[in-house]
């Protein structure tokens, strides 16, 4: 279910050590990736200090976009966990100055509560 799931447009977590050497040219020195979702190619990634969000481009991947969103740009999030019928989680982070929240499905991820309670860390405690 895991690469259906992924064709489909929902991301699964990534273990972000296994991240780091494709990492380390956009990572700060002391950044930690905390949490990783990955689709085919374009990875989420909750740091330390940020979120970003990469997007290979193109037939062989080269071009990439990097966008990257400091936590205190963050309004509010929500998220939504599985159910029976719904397989699949889902977060939404709202940033300042946009009307409409970023979107994610997760493919049935565990560590989205996990991933909530980082987040109200990272945005509820500034």
């Amino acid at each position: 279910m895991g690469v259906f799931s992924t064709l489909m447009g929902n991301a699964s977590s990534s273990d972000p050590n296994k991240l780091k050497d494709k990492l380390l040219d956009i990572l700060f020195e002391d950044e930690e990736v905390v949490f990783a979702f990955s689709y085919v190619r374009d990875i989420i990634l909750f740091t330390s200090y940020r979120i970003m969000f990469t997007d290979k481009q193109g037939v062989s991947g080269k071009k990439e976009s990097i966008e990257s969103i400091p936590y205190r740009s963050v309004v509010r999030f929500s998220i939504e966990t599985k159910g029976v019928f719904d397989l699949d989680s889902e977060f939404k982070i709202w940033i300042s100055g946009k009307d409409s929240p970023i979107e994610s499905k997760l493919s049935g991820d565990k560590n989205i509560l996990e991933l909530q309670r980082f987040l109200g860390e990272k945005v509820c405690k500034k």
